[in-house]
């Protein structure tokens, strides 16, 4: 089974590259992240005449995330990160296809730091983590999928001392990262490419993508269960170059 993640940057804004790059790669699964569309704006049409069907929780203007999946029923499990009832931000979405549990996320950006974003960056980070646990110990196979918006290591930034003061890499984050690893999930790049410079985000700004001047922020995290069948990752960073597109790019693992 085919599984992706990528951070559209506006779902109707960039359709015609999304749909281009489902027609060239066709994934099994799809977790989408960034929609910048409500509820009722999700071009689903557009998604299921390309053979998806789809899950999503829209937000007007930001966040938003969904589920797309090509020959396999989608059973949503839910939408909302336990822990605070009053959060109407919309970065989850959890649901089980084919027997495998995905996990959609689109973590918060937390800049500028410190500040309040950054404290609800790490508080949603906390959530996050909590609700990962219960899912671990769940022992079926489970794939945390998204734009963490965390740059775990040094080796995931081109000139990591640029990025000292800035939420995806400040210490805190990074340490939030590390104990949610330490539960017992597998980071899908780093389990089979450990010391490979590999970039799934560049800004639009100082061409940084002709520049490769990138960054590690769209991951994988397995559970035993899910990492026992990993058989491949890629990165289809030349979606990066089309036309119009995000400035992230597809990310995909297989299980087998």
């Amino acid at each position: 089974m085919k599984i992706a993640t990528y951070n559209v940057n506006g779902v109707n804004g960039h359709l015609p590259v999304l749909l281009r790059w489902l027609e060239e790669a066709r994934p099994d699964v799809v977790c989408l992240q960034e929609l910048k569309a409500p509820q009722e704006k999700f071009p689903v049409e557009a998604i299921n005449s390309a053979g998806y069907n789809a899950i999503w929780h829209g937000q007007k203007s930001w966040n938003g995330v969904a589920i797309l999946a090509r020959g396999h029923e989608i059973k949503e499990v839910t939408r909302n990160l336990p822990g605070d009832p009053e959060d109407e931000q919309s970065r989850y979405i959890e649901a089980l296809v084919n027997n495998v549990l995905i996990v959609c996320l689109y973590l918060p950006n937390g800049n500028p730091a410190p500040g309040p974003k950054f404290d609800y960056k790490l508080q949603w980070f906390e959530r996050f983590s909590a609700r990962a646990k219960v899912l671990l110990d769940s022992k079926t196979p489970v794939v945390l999928a998204g734009d963490f918006n965390v740059i775990p290591n040094e080796i995931d930034a081109y000139k990591p001392e640029r990025w000292v003061n800035d939420a995806l890499f400040r210490p805190e984050t990074r340490e939030a990262f590390q104990k949610l690893i330490a539960q017992g999930w597998t980071d899908a790049i780093r389990k089979l490419y450990p010391d490979e410079t590999i970039y799934t985000f560049w800004d639009y700004f100082r061409n940084a993508y002709g520049r490769d001047a990138g960054l590690r922020i769209d991951h994988f995290l397995l559970s035993d269960e899910a990492a026992a069948m990993l058989k491949s990752v890629a990165v289809d960073r030349h979606v990066r170059g089309w036309e119009k597109t995000s400035d992230h790019t597809p990310v995909w693992i297989t299980l087998g």
